[in-house]
């Protein structure tokens, strides 16, 4: 080496005995930087053969059966609209509030009135008694305790009539608010403040989100495998393949004569208002023969965009399957693709696996349906 280094120029020396130096380093290190990771450590469970009933899968839409337009009870300028178009409301929250002042001065009168009728009242009451007692004395005439007794009926109605005005301009007033007749989502705005409502104008279309259904038209052949009560499997590919159950609410007996399907509705539980009116969802529910199927744990289904995957271990690595789902058995599924009874397929720790990763595997045990 040192006779090599001799060729270089002075100033060279140094640089080239650093380079060879790192260059013995390196190959010294090679066997630490090609090791492989260590395996991850996961749970698996043997795929199993089960006797199940075929699947029929079936697209549906989800729908909103509750859409109210809300609608002006009173007449007036609307002073007040805080509501925006998406806003999601509470039962009784304000909607719109109308300008009252005419109402408010009339119902001021009206009051002053009674006031008035009421103490005109009561002093035709005590004239009414004098004339009693005079009319009983033979002083006055038939004509005019008659006289006496008109005018206390006559303020008697008029009091009746103030009253029934008084309730009239303070139910006006409590219809000038309106407000929200249940939870739910403004999907239209009708009216504007500083507008002009008359009673039965529109205001804004509400949308209840928290009982919406999925409607779905099932072929006659499949009409009686439906009962209502029974529960099906819903998913919702707009939301990354969110799988939920749903319970058939309401199969209506009158098919379409041209499709020969039949609507069914099914109500579900919708969380955090996930889904919304409009979107796609694939429906299945078991029907017609039942065979023999391998079945997985429910877990060992990953979701991979548009794609079921099953992780399976081969030779310490888990490999990825496509494979495409059929019924479910309670905590397990049956399965179509390269799966095979007696596989392990993993079911702990394969949310963030990769393809060709190397495993360490522990059993986990599932109950057989």
């Amino acid at each position: 080496m040192f006779t090599y280094l001799q060729f270089f120029p002075p100033g060279a020396r140094a640089s080239a005995f650093l380079l060879t130096a790192v260059f013995v380093l390196l190959q010294a290190a090679g066997p630490l930087f090609s090791q492989q990771p260590p395996p991850s450590p996961v749970g698996y469970t043997e795929a199993r053969e089960y006797d199940v009933q075929s699947l029929v899968r079936l697209p549906g839409s989800v729908e909103a059966p509750t859409i109210s337009t809300v609608a002006s009870e009173g007449e007036g300028l609307v002073v007040q609209f805080p509501i925006r178009l998406g806003d999601r409301l509470e039962q009784g929250q304000l909607l719109v509030e109308i300008r009252t002042e005419n109402l408010e001065l009339r119902l001021e009168a009206s009051s002053a009135d009674l006031r008035e009728a009421e103490a005109r009242q009561n002093l035709a009451e005590r004239n009414l008694s004098r004339a009693k007692e005079l009319f009983d004395s033979q002083i006055f005439s038939q004509q005019e305790l008659d006289q006496s007794q008109f005018e206390f009926n006559a303020w008697e109605g008029r009091i009746e009539r103030l009253r029934a005005e008084i309730k009239q301009i303070e139910d006006d007033i409590a219809r000038s608010t309106i407000h929200a007749p249940f939870d739910g989502i403004v999907v239209s705005r009708q009216t504007e403040v500083g507008e002009w409502l008359g009673a039965g104008d529109p205001i804004l279309d509400l949308m209840a989100v928290d009982n919406l259904q999925i409607s779905v038209d099932v072929p006659e052949r499949y009409y009686s495998s439906l009962k209502i009560g029974r529960r099906v499997s819903a998913a919702f590919e707009a939301l990354g393949g969110w799988n939920t159950t749903a319970v058939v609410e309401k199969i209506i007996p009158r098919a379409d004569m041209e499709s020969r399907t039949f609507p069914v509705k099914l109500k579900f539980t919708n969380p955090n208002g996930r889904a919304a009116p409009g979107m796609l969802v694939e429906v299945s529910f078991p029907a017609g023969s039942r065979g023999r199927a391998t079945i997985v744990p429910k877990d060992a289904v990953v979701r991979q965009g548009a794609q079921d995957v099953v992780y399976v271990i081969q030779n310490g690595t888990a490999n990825a399957v496509p494979v495409e789902t059929g019924a479910g058995v309670q905590s397990w599924i049956a399965v179509r693709g390269a799966v095979r009874p007696g596989q392990q397929v993993i079911t702990r720790g394969n949310e963030r696996l990769q393809a060709g990763q190397p495993v360490q595997g522990r059993p986990v045990e599932y109950k057989l349906p």
